[in-house]
Parts: structure tokens; sequence; C-alpha cells
């Protein structure tokens, strides 16, 4: 029994002995890059990151989808977003043990303001292979699309002056002018035709409300006012109200 003790305790301290440790520089110089890039670590080593500037994560991706958080075979791990002040001289570390030196492990930095730094090729790979290399899978990171939010449609109203001509066909007018590209014109057409004075227009098709005031219509000198007096549409009966 003292023997497995000794033996355990003898195997901790060369594994203590011989286990080395990393550090990465996230952001150095204001740049979007891991420093480096790419390394190689044994089983029982430890990586630390060091924050050194804007605010940067370290998120555990895959390979084959290196801008989104591994959720398989488990939930990656995720430094979370480190802010780092200009003016700090004390820089935040995150710290890694490496449990599996034989499959490799992929890391991006998680932000996307302003831009997607993880696109603009902020990637970081331990233990890399010859069939999955750091240089496939930057090029995997560069040429990710990203999901796209979908916009709503919306729609507007104008408004505009337009001018037209109507028919008098024996004392009814139709199809007055409406504004080119307005909902409502300002500054109706003048109506052709003569209109006995004191009488009421007959049916009118087409008309649209107005908010000018309407010129006279015909020799009768009916004048419609604007606002209140306006022209009323009611089951295609146009009402002149007089002044």
């Amino acid at each position: 029994m003292r023997f497995s003790i000794a033996a355990i305790a003898l195997f901790s301290s060369v594994v203590s002995v011989y286990s080395a440790s990393h550090l990465v520089l996230v952001g150095d110089n204001g740049t979007l890059a891991f420093n480096p890039s790419s390394i190689q670590a044994a089983q029982g080593d430890t990586v630390s990151f060091e924050f050194r500037s804007k605010n940067h994560s370290v998120t555990q991706s895959t390979f084959a989808n290196p801008c989104a958080l591994m959720a398989t075979p488990k939930a990656g791990v995720d430094s979370g977003f480190q802010l780092t002040s200009n003016t700090t001289t004390t820089f935040a570390q995150w710290t890694i043990t490496i449990d599996n030196a034989t499959a490799p492990l992929w890391f991006f930095c998680a932000q996307n303001t302003p831009k997607n730094h993880c696109q603009a090729g902020m990637v970081f790979a331990i233990n890399p292979t010859a069939e999955k290399s750091f240089d496939a899978y930057l090029k995997n990171a560069m040429n990710t699309s990203l999901p796209t939010g979908v916009g709503s449609t919306g729609t507007g109203t104008g408004t505009g002056t337009g001018t037209g001509t109507g028919t008098s066909i024996a004392g009814a007018t139709s199809g007055a002018a409406v504004g080119g590209g307005a909902a409502s014109s300002s500054g109706l057409a003048t109506s052709l035709g003569s209109v006995p004075t004191n009488s009421v227009p007959a049916a009118a098709t087409g008309l649209s409300s107005n908010t000018g005031t309407n010129d006279t219509l015909g020799s009768g000198a009916v004048r419609l006012s604007s606002g209140v007096g306006g022209l009323l549409s009611v089951a295609g009966l146009v009402v002149g109200l007089m002044l």
C-alpha cells in the first residue's frame, strides 16, 4: 500500500515537472488575432489567454463550424467577453488545462461589433493536424455565412401636386384629376362644362379627397370650400357643399 501511494506521488511530481504553460495574447496591439494563432500542447499543459485590447472572448467551436459555440458532444468552454481598457496595465487572463492532447481544439472570438471577428480571421487552434490544419480552419471561418435578419415590409404615404381635366357630360363631372404620385392631390383640376347656379352636380366617378380649394365649376360660380366644404363621395355621389 505504501508503494502504491509513493508511486502515485512520484507520477504526480513527474507530470508537474514536465507540464508546460502556454501564453496566448488576445487582440495584442489592437489586432483581431490570437498570438500565436496555434500551438502544440501536451496533456496536463495549461494554456492562458491574456486579453490585451478591446472586448474579446475565447469561445470553443468545431472545425466544421468555426464561428459557433460547440454544442456536441458537449458544450464548449467560453471565457465570456473580457473588456480591456486602453489605459490598463494589468491584463485579465483565462486559463484552461489540456486533458486530451490527441484531439485538436478550436477557438474563436465571438465578438461581432462593429464587425464579426471570427469572419475577420480571429481564430485559434490547439494541436491541429495535417488533416485538420489551422489554415483550413481559418479558411472555413472566413468563408462562414452567418444568418441574416429578415426585415419587415413597410408602406409609406406621400403627397404630391397634380393637375388634370374633367369632362362635362350633361352637367355630370367624371374623372376628376388625381395628383401624380400622391394619395391625395393638392390643387384639383377645373371641370369643363356648365353647371347651373345653386344646383347639385350630378353623380361623379373617380373623385379623390382633396386638401385644396376647387376652382369654379362652370359658369354657375359654385365654389366648394376646402376642409369642411370639400367633395364627399357617398355611394358614388358627390355632393358639393356651398359656401
